[in-house]
């Protein structure tokens, strides 16, 4: 009896164990899947499924030139051939086997540090790969949150100042709350050589990188990435999510809409609210934030860093355009 009882104990300290570290039961871990990877601002569908499976996530390492501003060019290193990366989205519990190609024409050996890894460089060393090769690792999802990756070949700030960044989000097992749209925005830093707005090709310099003064502070890869026909839409009613991050690689992003507040704040891309009703945001470098809004009033938004300069004169704004019935009883424009 003393052994058996022994026995029952022991085996319940397992699932007990099993359930403080988060892992998912065998029974509820099953088949695998190749992940939908999109390009800002696009995000992938919401993870409908309740077990965790094995997600397969190929990116490709692409070196190209590129608009920067109107007839501004650029040399970029991305992942997936766009600034920012694709957006990644997994499930907390999840194991991605994850593949990283290094195309052949690139001059660059190429790495990759997922914030979202637990395990030494973030996957940086187990990725390292040379020019017209593919290198491949293997983790578990163990922690939900929005996090940034990042090239982590040195000169890493050089890897990520040229564009090589982006988002994975690790949802949570219960999932995030049910909104009307979902949208992806990445703020990053671009050193050239010559002036803001001065046109032609432009190189990179690592003068003024180091003291960290950059001509351009932009929203997803250029200037006006999120304004005109390619501006964020909304409809008057509807609940908006913003999936945003900060690359850096060196400022601090002051995120706010100018004329709408965050009604939810999930602080530095935490998986669970930690403020509401908040106008303006901080997001670190190499840091991410998730914030909800609903829009009440019909008109053009304009997304920014709130370290105004670099709104207006560096870049670093969006606009959302939402479009219904006017709320004259909230707002009634001129009088």
């Amino acid at each position: 009896m003393r052994n058996i009882a022994l026995a029952t104990l022991f085996s319940l300290s397992l699932v007990r164990c099993d359930t403080i570290i988060g892992g998912d039961h065998p029974a509820s871990f099953k088949g695998d899947e190749t992940a939908v990877l999109t390009h800002a601002p696009a995000v992938p569908d919401s993870i409908r499924r309740d077990y965790g499976t094995t997600v397969h996530v190929k990116l490709d390492a692409i070196e190209k030139f590129g608009l920067l501003d109107t007839g501004v060019q650029y040399r970029f290193w991305t992942f997936g051939g766009e600034v920012p990366g694709q957006f990644i989205r997994v499930r907390e519990g999840d194991q991605i086997e994850f593949e990283l190609h290094n195309h052949a024409d690139n001059f660059f050996i190429h790495n990759i540090d997922l914030h979202a890894v637990t395990g030494p460089h973030g996957g940086g060393k187990a990725s390292v790969t040379p020019i017209g090769e593919t290198s491949s690792f293997t983790f578990t999802a163990l922690h939900p949150g929005l996090y940034v990756y990042h090239c982590a070949t040195a000169p890493v700030g050089m890897h990520i100042a040229n564009g090589m960044y982006g988002l994975i989000l690790v949802e949570p097992k219960g999932g995030l709350p049910k909104v009307d749209r979902e949208y992806y925005v990445m703020q990053g830093e671009f050193y050239t050589t010559g002036p803001y707005g001065q046109q032609g090709f432009q190189p990179f310099s690592m003068t003024k990188a180091l003291s960290e003064d950059p001509e351009y502070v932009v929203f997803n890869g250029s200037v006006g990435s999120m304004t005109g026909e390619k501006a964020l839409k909304a409809k008057v009613g509807e609940t908006i999510r913003l999936f945003v991050g900060n690359a850096g690689p060196n400022l601090i992003s002051s995120f706010h809409i100018i004329g709408e507040m965050f009604d939810v704040v999930y602080g530095e891309g935490g998986p669970f609210p930690t403020h509401e009703t908040i106008q303006t945001t901080l997001i670190p470098a190499g840091g991410a934030v998730i914030v909800e809004l609903k829009v009440e009033v019909p008109g053009t938004y304009m997304l920014v860093d709130h370290s105004i300069f670099r709104a207006m004169n560096k870049g670093a704004l969006g606009m959302l355009e939402v479009t219904g019935e006017p709320s004259i009883d909230i707002f009634s424009g001129k009088n």
